[in-house]
């Protein structure tokens, strides 16, 4: 049973051993003349507005320290995880960022190069960071350890609360449809009233877990400046 529910993930659509599912992330790639259009449509409007708002939402997070145009990068992580976890709500489409493969791969390199820049030019202000202001001496063996530990698992709770975010509503939507062959159909109308409220939520969830993972990758690079 277990297995069956779970296969519903499996990147198994193919062509001559070529996996096809992994191609929804590239679906994007198609509607984009549609922006180069003179007269901005209603959609291009409000798009540009959430592109204004979280530039300077990730500004003020950076700080004076950050670097221009660095707010570009986590605008565009937001808009590629925003835009898989909608394509994942559509029927028959492959939900890469519910796969660690996907998310370990926007997470660990980031972390990795914030890491790097820190170390390599603000050493010291990067050792003063294992050590929070007024630890006591006594504690600061075990301060260092605790910190050092939260910031190497960092990557790896970026990567797995976005996957199962996206699994679990998945999964939800999936095992109620499964049972309404099975239901009568008073219960029906009841079902889908259930899965459609789940739909909405689910949408919620995709843009809160994109904004969640490009807010805390921008609170990571404001601690290595």
């Amino acid at each position: 049973m277990m297995t069956n529910l779970f296969s519903v993930f499996d990147p198994s659509t193919n062509i001559m051993n070529l996996s096809l599912n992994w191609l929804s992330t590239f679906i994007g790639l198609l509607i984009i003349p549609s922006l180069y259009w003179i007269l901005p449509s209603r959609h291009n409007i409000i798009w540009n507005n959430i592109l204004l708002t979280l530039h300077k939402e990730f500004n003020t997070l950076l700080g004076t320290s950050g670097h221009k145009g660095s707010t570009l990068m986590f605008i565009s992580l937001f808009s590629i995880i925003l835009f898989n976890n909608f394509l994942g709500l559509f029927p028959y489409i492959f939900t890469s960022t519910s796969h660690l493969t996907m998310t370990l791969s926007l997470a660990l390199p980031l972390w990795l190069s914030f890491m790097l820049y820190g170390w390599i030019n603000h050493t010291q202000h990067m050792f003063a960071h294992l050590v929070p202001q007024g630890t006591p001496s006594a504690l600061m063996p075990f301060m260092v350890c605790i910190e050092t530990i939260s910031n190497v698992i960092r990557p790896g709770t970026l990567a797995v609360r976005l996957t199962a975010n996206m699994i679990a509503g998945h999964l939800l939507l999936t095992l109620l449809g499964n049972t309404g062959p099975n239901l009568m159909t008073s219960l029906v109308t009841i079902l889908l009233v259930v899965q459609i409220a789940l739909l909405v939520l689910e949408a919620a969830v995709a843009i809160i877990q994109s904004y969640v993972f490009a807010v805390l990758s921008t609170l990571y690079s404001s601690e290595v400046n």
